[in-house]
């Protein structure tokens, strides 16, 4: 992997998001809400540079993957390609600005016509953007790029269900690179190969990157693959991107809850180490796009928050012996809501604003100096932790 810091910047993308709505009813129909696919992502992309996308099933990569070259159309966000936000791109100037951004398909044979020759498919965006005159010369391109991508230039007549499903996946790269693109959003091309054939197509894809200078969004749930290919790595979690860093910063120091059980997850080859080493499993289901919890979006991680709030409010010491005694522990209760912790805890006399509004509950021995009608237990949020944890 090569050194991409300080490349320009190639494409970029400003709080992104892509909700689908939920209706009710089929005479009269309503909106009731609205499944929020992806949430606010903020990322860019240097020239030359393969970020890796992962996460589990659901979690929004694919949708951020078409969204970023408009084949769903944002609700909100900027997607900006050389300078040019894509999201407000008429029809046409999109079709001509689709030359510079293409796509490799998830599943090899969905994505390809099976009505269709070989050489038709891989021929159709070659003369629908007019890269070639006169059908001896769009031939002999489909021919250079089956060549390409390691396919017999004779296969030009073959229909798709005739090829395996490396072949079919290697045909889906050269009808993505029949238009010469800058950038390509590679939504999990070998997630539906076996391993062996795996490899043939990463390779592939990097030695098509050096050759031809491309640009990668590599989407994929394999970890191991996503480090092979990938200079960055994103972590994505309920339509959000929760950590993102260096490849390999990432894999040897990843520092949110879920990256660290994501790695937990990949088994290592060595049987001594696999058998001592500690698996982070999360528990309970994954919160629905459709009512995401507020504040931070991984549950799980909560302990942890927890745990450095009880550490900070114990080096501060701003809660003291007082007239009523020594304040008791933070007492943890029996719910989860999102990832917020309902905490209750006895006040100290002279606590801060914040932390009276973070540890206090609402008691009849509270002071006098305390202002009454807060609630019997307080929640803390996103911010109060950021907050603690940035103290």
């Amino acid at each position: 992997m090569t050194d991409h810091a300080n490349s320009e910047t190639l494409i970029e993308v400003k709080d992104l998001k892509m909700y689908f709505p939920v209706t009710k009813g089929i005479v009269l129909r309503r909106k009731i809400g609205d499944v929020k696919a992806v949430d606010g992502l903020t990322f860019s992309i240097r020239k030359g540079e393969t970020l890796g996308l992962v996460g589990e099933s659901g979690c929004g990569k694919s949708t951020t993957g078409r969204a970023l070259i408009q084949l769903y159309k944002p609700t909100t966000g900027e997607v900006i390609f050389h300078g040019t936000d894509l999201t407000k791109l008429p029809a046409e100037q999109m079709r001509q600005m689709r030359r510079k951004v293409q796509m490799i398909f998830q599943d090899p044979y969905a994505s390809l016509n099976p009505r269709m020759t070989v050489g038709d498919i891989i021929a159709e965006p070659i003369m629908v953007h007019n890269l070639r005159k006169g059908k001896e010369a769009v031939r002999e391109r489909v021919q250079e790029l089956l060549k390409l991508v390691g396919l017999n230039p004779y296969f030009i007549n073959r229909y798709p269900h005739e090829f395996s499903g490396g072949q079919r996946q290697r045909i889906g790269i050269a009808r993505a690179l029949a238009v010469e693109p800058e950038f390509v959003v590679c939504d999990e091309p070998v997630s539906a190969l076996d391993v062996s054939i795996q490899a043939q197509i990463l390779n592939l894809l990097e030695d098509l990157q050096n050759q031809l200078g491309l640009t990668y969004l590599f989407i994929a749930h394999g970890l191991a693959a996503v480090k092979h290919i990938s200079d960055r790595v994103a972590v994505m979690y309920l339509g959000k991107i929760v950590e993102i860093a260096a490849g390999s910063q990432l894999y040897h120091a990843p520092t949110h809850p879920y990256t660290q059980a994501l790695l937990s997850a990949v088994p290592i080859p060595d049987p001594a180490l696999e058998r001592t080493r500690a698996r982070i499993i999360l528990t309970g289901d994954v919160p629905s796009p459709l009512n995401p919890p507020s504040g931070l979006p991984l549950p799980h991680s909560v302990p942890n928050c927890y745990r450095a709030l009880q550490a900070r409010r114990t080096r501060t010491q701003r809660h003291r012996r007082r007239s009523h005694g020594i304040v008791p522990p933070l007492q943890r209760g029996n719910r989860l809501d999102g990832c917020r912790q309902k905490i209750t805890a006895r006040c100290a006399t002279r606590c801060s604003p914040w932390e009276h509004r973070v540890f206090c509950a609402q008691d009849r021995r509270h002071p006098a100096t305390h202002r009454r009608g807060h609630e019997k237990i307080e929640t803390i949020g996103k911010d109060d932790i950021i907050r603690v944890l940035e103290g």
